[in-house]
């Protein structure tokens, strides 16, 4: 026979799915007898938080779904601070998860992991959550998934199946070799054309870009380039151009410098960025203005009428509509490139204090020294320096959870989903004392999957951030002052090789020789690294 929880497994591969991040338990262990044989990778997280992190970091860098098994219960209520994670930075994730047999379900009775209703729960951070009610069921209940993940806003779904379900027999089921795939949305001729007339008669536009316009940098470039257009990236949209181009902008929009730049735009052509605080009013001031008249691209329609109402809205693809506007537009000299260096050195100069300008020293000598890094963040003070000014070399290699739903405990497991899709590639994980307590036993799943990712975490004995938060407000920093453990050792203990460096120099050598090892490595270093990060920026 082949049960329903099997025939999961063969349509997963039907769709391409490689991976799979998850932990057993009684009410999934059926799912397990069709995995073990097939040519999907499980990874084994050692909570369920660190499953949905990792998930979420693979689908950052891999483009496709992360995709999860988790038990009934507890366990859907541990991943849901990672789906609500995802579910704000919009990155597809498929969450299967049992749930009690009908009958049990939501009875009140007491059966194992019961809870009233799992489904309600989980709504809440998801596109979409379905319950499989016959193994008939199930395969529609996967298409739609992956209709959500290939053609509209990519967030979470949640795809339930009751143990007596998972149970029976699909074995008169059929598995197509080839599902049937929904395709990008196109964009409206009429309005993309509107789009154009206003961008030509412009004197002065510039871009905004998020991270649903990461796939499109090339489009995004030679746009940019023909219209003369600065292009001011968020934190998800980092490395949409290079560092070193003439039009990219990486100083924050909740800055001045960036805000004055948008302020002089008459069109502002804003492409996958949903304009929320977290990356335009970061400190909340409400400074933020777009007086100009505002193009927005979105491949989600409510989106487009949501903070910031726009002169046109074109729901579509980030990359097909870059490229059919790039055919309509003319190619005129603005004075673009002059624009964005004036908001770089205004933003360098006027913006950033020594202390972020020294952070951000720290990070691109990681750039630099492993050419083509991967940055996975945690909330720690390094990755706040970087979503304010830090220029990733190239789309999806910096991303964190300093953003939007803001969690803690994330760079460590995403760092590792991030290894998993990009195997080749050195992966960085950005942590602090603090947050990486929250999934600190994830350091056992790297080592046992050996994934060598190469952990910079920064200890200085606390919460750091919310500290000097709390006495710029006048609160007692009650709270924030941690006793911290000895890191070398745990390191150490869970099979890392671990280690503590005390200048610039020492970094970067710990750097290089990580990145030869063939097990992850844990860099540990405090504040006389960043001191002397702000001496080299204030010297030079």
């Amino acid at each position: 026979m082949i049960s329903t929880g099997m025939y999961l497994t063969k349509l997963l591969e039907a769709y391409g799915v490689d991976t799979v991040f998850g932990i057993p338990g009684v009410h999934t262990v059926e799912l397990y007898r069709g995995l073990a044989g097939s040519s999907i990778r499980h990874i084994t997280p050692r909570h369920e938080q660190g499953a949905g992190f990792m998930a979420d970091g693979y689908a950052r860098v891999s483009g496709k779904p992360g995709v999860c098994f988790i038990i009934t219960g507890p366990g859907m209520t541990n991943i849901v601070t990672a789906m609500g994670q995802a579910y704000g930075d919009s990155i597809p994730m498929l969450v299967i998860s049992t749930v009690n047999s009908h009958g049990r379900m939501g009875s009140g009775e007491g059966w194992l992991h019961e809870l009233p209703n799992q489904q309600a729960l989980v709504s809440q951070v998801s596109a979409s959550s379905y319950t499989v009610n016959r193994p008939e069921e199930l395969a529609p209940a996967l298409a739609r998934a992956f209709a959500v993940f290939d053609s509209a806003r990519p967030r979470p779904v949640h795809i339930e199946l009751p143990i007596n379900v998972m149970l029976a027999d699909a074995g008169h089921l059929s598995v197509p070799e080839n599902p049937a795939r929904v395709g990008l949305p196109v964009p409206s001729a009429e309005e993309l054309g509107k789009a154009a007339a206003l961008l030509n008669a412009a004197k002065a536009p510039v871009i905004l870009v998020g991270g649903g316009a990461k796939w499109a940098s090339e489009e995004i470039a030679e746009l940019a380039e023909k219209l003369d257009a600065p292009v001011a990236m968020t934190t998800n949209g980092r490395g949409i151009l290079p560092p070193g181009h003439p039009l990219g902008i990486s100083i924050s929009p909740s800055f001045k410098a960036t805000r004055e730049l948008i302020e002089s735009s008459d069109v502002v052509l804003a492409i996958g960025t949903e304009l929320g605080p977290t990356d335009y009013d970061m400190y909340e001031d409400g400074f933020f203005e777009i007086p100009g008249k505002l193009i927005r691209i979105d491949i989600d329609p409510t989106q487009i009428m949501r903070t910031w109402l726009p002169e046109i809205g074109i729901a579509g693809d980030a990359r097909a509509s870059a490229a059919l506007l790039f055919d309509l537009v003319d190619r005129t000299g603005r004075r673009g490139e002059a624009r964005a260096a004036g908001a770089r050195e205004k933003g360098e100069t006027g913006d950033l204090t020594e202390q972020m300008r020294g952070d951000l020293h720290i990070l691109d000598m990681v750039r630099d020294t492993l050419p083509g890094v991967i940055f996975a963040g945690d909330s720690t003070q390094l990755v706040y320096a970087g979503n304010l000014g830090f220029s990733s070399a190239a789309p999806a290699q910096y991303f964190n959870s300093a953003t939007g739903y803001g969690t803690l405990g994330y760079g460590l497991p995403a760092g590792i989903g991030a290894k998993v899709a990009a195997p080749d590639a050195p992966v960085v994980i950005l942590a602090g004392d603090g947050g990486v307590q929250f999934a600190i036993a994830e350091l056992a799943s790297a080592k046992e999957a050996k994934l060598p990712v190469i952990m910079l975490l920064f200890d200085n004995k606390g919460y750091g951030e919310i500290k000097s938060y709390m006495v710029s407000k006048n609160i007692p920093p009650l709270g924030v002052d941690l006793y911290t453990p000895d890191f070398i050792g745990i390191g150490r203990a869970y099979g890392w090789h671990a280690e503590m460096v005390k200048d610039l120099d020492g970094l970067r050598a710990a750097l290089l020789e990580a990145n030869e090892r063939d097990e992850p490595s844990m860099i540990v270093f405090g504040d006389a690294v960043r001191d002397e990060a702000v001496k080299v920026v204030t010297a030079g």
